[in-house]
């Protein structure tokens, strides 16, 4: 599949997802304009560490 992509080819969209799946990976669709918050927000997760802040939000996964 990854060969295909790289020929540019196409690929069925289903079988990326279950290759990402498989791999332990996720896909978040977000507009543009949000990319750059998301990655700020991101590295500040990074910088402090996930454990710090276990419990006090509620939208923090386990």
């Amino acid at each position: 599949m990854l060969s295909k992509l790289e020929n540019g080819k196409g690929v069925n969209f289903e079988r990326v997802l279950r290759v990402m799946d498989g791999l332990g990976l996720a896909m978040l669709v977000v507009y543009k304009e949000h990319v750059p918050w998301l990655e700020q927000v991101a590295a500040h997760a990074v910088k402090i560490g996930r454990g710090c802040c276990q419990g006090k939000h509620t939208w923090l996964e386990e």
